[in-house]
């Protein structure tokens, strides 16, 4: 069950939210959540999760390990922010994660009760439309799901 939103409060706003996954989907989903936020005066949180799992491996190892994804995520979200900085000319939210995606998307939501839209964008490849996609029913706040064919210019007309 999902905790009341407080976006609609004063003092609040209403955020959408995009996951960095590395995919060419998660760009159209980033831009017309971006588009959305700034068009309607409110917010945009991008999270990148680091997959659970991966650091399985001697202590010392596994240290390292995280510590390399770490910068490697970071680098990401920087890339992406400065992204919709320049393309949109908002400041987004970073939110950086370990575990699993889904579980990790549920729990931010549920932190941050601002958050009022997730926007995911459909895969084109044979494999489906992808995992979150997939799980559009377990999240507990509305999902808009863009669907791949999309152009820059028709997610601009639509947000």
């Amino acid at each position: 069950m999902v905790s009341k939103r407080l976006s609609r409060l004063e003092g609040h706003r209403r955020k959408f939210m995009a996951v960095i996954d590395g995919t060419p989907e998660c760009e159209k989903a980033v831009h017309y959540a971006g588009r959305r936020a700034k068009n309607s005066n409110g917010g945009l949180v991008l999270l990148f999760v680091i997959p659970e799992g991966d650091f399985q491996q001697w202590l010392g190892v596994e240290q390292i390990m995280r510590a390399e994804a770490r910068e490697e995520a970071d680098a990401v979200m920087a890339k992406a922010a400065q992204k919709v900085r320049e393309t949109i000319g908002i400041d987004p939210e970073i939110v950086i994660r370990e575990g699993n995606a889904s579980e990790q998307i549920i729990q931010l939501v549920d932190e941050d009760r601002d958050i009022a839209v997730l926007v995911l964008a459909a895969g084109s490849t044979k494999e489906g439309p992808g995992p979150l996609v997939s799980a559009v029913a377990a999240f507990p706040i509305p999902v808009t799901v863009l669907p791949d064919t999309l152009t820059a210019e028709e997610i601009d007309a639509l947000a």
